[in-house]
């Protein structure tokens, strides 16, 4: 058994024979050990080959939704009009120079982040880019973006969390640990199965997670109590409102003080505090931990000194287990003296105005004395 996370091993592909939902639990937040980690859910492919070219370009998109994390001197540079494009360029040069990256793929790869994230279309952000990223080799695709990921979540490692499906055919899976073997040699990863057992792949070795007790408990009991976090997967037959919801292919965690790069509401809610004078003091995706033997808990949106947390839900936050845990976390940020209020995606990308008006009461509560907050919306 692993004892911490920095002891499962990168550059090969293992499987956790620990339960899934306890595995993503567990790295929620993402514990100080742990390698940059992304959870990919994979789609079906008919050679290794396919499979690879659909995780790089899935990590190419988590790549450019992050920047500048992982080239922090661009942070500055908001456009690619004027010299901005060169300049970025440079600084990708430069930092090249100083370390193991590729220079040419690390500077595409910045020029491509800066013009998407302005919104710019057409040859420079469209046809132009995409045709040199298929220049690029998969090998030093696979490379250059475990250093980018590294570096994005100042991590020595990257990791890739993969959850096999149950129905896979021989034949499916010799495709997908083929490829997630390359990954794995190519681009350093630590590559880590979780879900059903392979049933006719057998170099896969199998180790256990440093799974928390308590986490592993809340597991335990839901499984009992009849229900997975799989889609149709509930043992009396019924189906929940997230089944009916889809996954993402892939998924990684937030990066301390920014919101999500991967959430539209997120971006969108902070686009909209950012004009409010009542929202100053707020700080993105922190991760709070009332002493040093407590389990730390990620939070959303922070008033550090008003006590308040917002948190803002997707539709995995439906499924039976992320119940569960939401219900637990609030209860102990109450009785720690903080006040929890929740909203949905939708409801932020849909009714912003409602959604600012309640968080601007709920601060003002906060702020003239009434330490009460719902953890619900």
């Amino acid at each position: 058994m692993a004892r911490s996370w920095k002891e499962l091993p990168t550059g090969r592909v293992v499987r956790l024979h620990d339960d899934a939902e306890a595995v993503a639990l567990a790295l929620e937040p993402l514990p100080e050990d742990a390698p940059a980690l992304i959870a990919y859910r994979p789609r079906p492919a008919r050679t290794p080959a396919d499979l690879v070219a659909d995780v790089l370009g899935e990590l190419e998109t988590a790549a450019l939704a992050m920047f500048p994390a992982w080239l922090p001197e661009a942070g500055g540079i908001t456009g690619p009009g004027g010299a901005a494009v060169p300049a970025v360029r440079a600084l990708a040069l430069r930092t090249a120079s100083a370390t193991r990256h590729f220079a040419p793929y690390l500077a595409h790869l910045a020029e491509r982040a800066l013009c998407e994230r302005a919104g710019a279309s057409g040859v420079t952000a469209g046809d132009r880019t995409a045709g040199r990223t298929r220049a690029f080799p998969p090998e030093v695709r696979a490379a250059g973006l475990a250093r980018v990921l590294r570096d994005g979540y100042r991590r020595p490692e990257a990791a890739i969390l993969v959850q096999v499906r149950g129905n896979l055919s021989p034949d499916g899976e010799e495709v997908l640990v083929a490829a997630l073997e390359w990954l794995a040699h190519h681009g350093g990863f630590g590559v880590w199965l979780t879900g059903p057992p392979l049933r006719t792949v057998d170099r896969v070795e199998s180790m256990t997670a440093p799974i928390p007790d308590e986490v592993a408990a809340l597991a335990r009991e839901l499984a009992g109590s009849g229900f997975s976090d799989g889609p149709g997967d509930h043992r009396d037959g019924s189906r929940s409102p997230a089944d009916d919801q889809p996954r993402p292919v892939l998924a990684y965690p937030p990066i301390a003080g920014l919101p999500h790069p991967g959430s539209a509401a997120e971006k969108r809610l902070e686009t909209a505090l950012t004009s409010c004078a009542w929202a100053a003091g707020r700080a993105w995706n922190q991760t709070y931990q009332s002493g040093p033997l407590s389990t730390p808990i990620r939070v959303d949106l922070l008033w550090r000194a008003e006590r308040c947390v917002v948190e803002i839900d997707g539709p995995e936050h439906l499924r039976p287990i992320r119940r569960a845990t939401d219900l637990r976390r609030d209860q102990r940020l109450q009785r720690e003296g903080y006040a929890v209020r929740r909203f949905t995606n939708d409801q932020v990308l849909g009714h912003i105005g409602t959604v600012l008006a309640e968080i601007e009461h709920f601060l003002h509560t906060r702020r003239n004395g009434t330490f009460e907050g719902s953890p619900h919306a």
